[in-house]
């Protein structure tokens, strides 16, 4: 009996997952494939995922109609960290004389030695290695490597389906977007049903921007999401400010939303939109969380001494993926360096706007001044000189 693992968080499960499980089937001729929500995946502690039970049903929701497929409730009845050599000796334990393949993808794969108790793994189970935008001779690299370390070779499941994250779905439900597309129609109703990933207010002070300027917060959002985790700040915080920071960037200042709104006069007309933003998302979407409006209130002009989320939305407005000038590259090297909190990429930030706004002979914000000071000012404290 040939039987495939897949674990994941499946938060959502989503249409990528249900193809791969097909072609799997096929590719491996597996007799049964048994998919398993895990609990803490190891590489997530510090997430806040969506209830079990809820992501259980998901699967069961995604998985419904494959005959062959098996959704199992093992690691989330178990709980703790869901330790993979842990799960495949249960699995071992209940198919003794079965071979037993559990499923990664190449990130995963190179990251295989770092597991826990990997040689263990592979007593139990042949790795399976899906390989989505593998290019060139990569198998034959991967094969050696993978045999020196452990003398022992992984099957291979040949698939190149689409480029899809559960992160990007996510945020697009939080935007109210249809995703039909990306889970399928009765996993897209459950969703929507069910409330979950929901932002009270995001679709509609994203219907208030025109479709550039919504589809831009809707990438900044998806690379806030990325980065947050690893700054120890929420998920949920990071969309919302995200989706939120332009919400009056079209707004006329005659506008109903902006009853009361007031700026002072030295306020640079481009900057100007951020205050307002924070208004409209507090008083007209009911937005309460400080930090949320601060990250709001100061994502163009930046200011000293930002908290992480400031930081955050901040960069990612920046540096989000339709962004093309000069340093767009050497910015985003720095936001994605696990190793700084960046405080880094904003002092070079600051010092490449500050430059930008010389080079074009426009009113710089006093704001964004005191900022760059304060960042250059840390950076050399910390490193001894300044950072370029």
């Amino acid at each position: 009996m040939r039987i495939g693992l897949f674990g994941g968080s499946f938060d959502p499960v989503h249409i990528e997952h249900v193809n791969l499980v097909k072609n799997a089937i096929d590719c491996l001729a597996l007799d049964k494939l048994i998919v398993l929500p895990a609990h803490t995946p190891p590489h997530k502690r510090g997430k806040t995922l969506t209830l079990d039970e809820t992501r259980l049903e998901m699967c069961r929701l995604a998985f419904s109609e494959l005959e062959k497929v098996e959704v199992s409730g093992y690691e989330l009845e178990k709980g703790g960290v869901s330790y993979t050599f842990e799960t495949c000796q249960y699995f071992r334990s209940l198919y003794p004389n079965a071979q037993l393949f559990w499923f990664v993808g190449t990130d995963m794969l190179r990251d295989f030695p770092s597991w826990k108790k990997p040689d263990k793994i592979l007593e139990l189970v042949t790795l399976a290695v899906c390989a989505r935008a593998e290019k060139g001779e990569w198998l034959k690299k991967e094969k050696e490597h993978f045999y020196r370390l452990f003398k022992k070779e992984f099957a291979l499941i040949d698939y190149e389906g689409k480029e899809l994250s559960s992160t990007k779905i996510r945020v697009l439900a939080a935007a109210g977007e249809d995703i039909n597309e990306f889970v399928g129609e009765k996993l897209a109703k459950y969703i929507k049903e069910k409330g979950l990933y929901e932002i009270q207010g995001a679709f509609e002070a994203l219907a208030l921007e025109k479709t550039s300027r919504k589809e831009h917060s809707i990438r900044v959002a998806e690379m806030a999401v990325k980065r947050a985790p690893s700054l120890g700040i929420p998920e949920r915080l990071a969309i919302t400010a995200a989706l939120f920071h332009d919400c009056a960037k079209n707004l006329e200042r005659s506008s109903q939303y902006l009853k009361g709104f007031q700026i002072a006069q030295d306020v640079p007309a481009p900057v100007v939109h951020q205050f307002a933003g924070a208004y409209v998302a507090e008083n007209v979407f009911g937005v309460e969380n400080q930090d949320v409006l601060n990250a709001i209130r100061y994502h163009t002009s930046g200011r000293a001494n930002m908290s992480a989320l400031e930081r955050l939305i901040f960069l990612s407005d920046m540096l989000e993926d339709a962004r093309d000038y000069d340093v767009v590259e050497k910015l985003r090297a720095l936001f994605w360096d696990k190793t700084d909190d960046l405080t880094v990429c904003m002092a070079v930030a600051l010092q490449e706007s500050l430059r930008f706004l010389k080079e074009k002979n426009v009113p710089v914000y006093e704001l964004t001044v005191q900022a760059e000071q304060y960042y250059n000012r840390f950076i050399g404290e910390k490193y001894g000189r300044n950072y370029e």
